[in-house]
């Protein structure tokens, strides 16, 4: 790894850390919607530093999609989605903060534990990871990619379906 390429990787991997911890230190639900955009767009870029081109830009592409269409929605149905209102978006804080540090301790312990085998000896180039990604993808994983798909739409119109009496509703006042 050259030291420019040890530069973008610091760089994103600190951007990333960065603004997820934002996410969690804002009381606009909008804000914390962009910071969760940027905390995941400087992990695309930290896969396009590591020269995993394919998962920077998918990660990118989706990352962008769902956050505006997530922010479509804060906007249209909550009451305060800007964070003017003085609202405290933090519940059961000492039990987050508890479920938090178990959760870290419990990562940590799995990835110290974890015989993880030796380092690769050799690393195909970029166009042949790309390829074997393709392969794989198209292969035996397409079926589950193409359910989690056709499942992720049907619950889009679902919730939009759901939510469009309430929203009539709120329009007739």
């Amino acid at each position: 790894m050259s030291a420019l390429q040890l530069a973008f990787v610091t760089f994103f991997g600190l951007a990333a850390v960065w603004f997820a911890l934002v996410v969690f230190r804002t009381s606009s639900m909008m804000r914390s919607a962009l910071a969760l955009l940027f905390s995941q767009t400087a992990l695309g870029a930290l896969f396009l530093a590591l020269q995993a081109e394919f998962l920077g830009v998918l990660q990118i592409m989706m990352m962008a999609t769902e956050m505006s269409i997530m922010a479509i929605f804060m906007v249209m149905f909550m009451m305060d989605p800007g964070g003017l209102g003085q609202m405290d978006m933090t519940h059961q804080k000492r039990l987050s903060i508890v479920a938090g540090v178990v959760a870290a301790a419990v990562v940590a312990v799995v990835a110290v534990l974890t015989p993880w085998g030796a380092p690769a000896t050799s690393i195909p180039n970029p166009s042949e990871q790309l390829q074997g990604l393709g392969r794989e993808l198209l292969g035996r994983s397409m079926l589950v990619f193409e359910t989690a798909g056709i499942t992720i739409l049907t619950a889009m119109v679902a919730a939009t379906a759901v939510a469009m009496p309430a929203l009539q509703r709120r329009r007739e006042r």
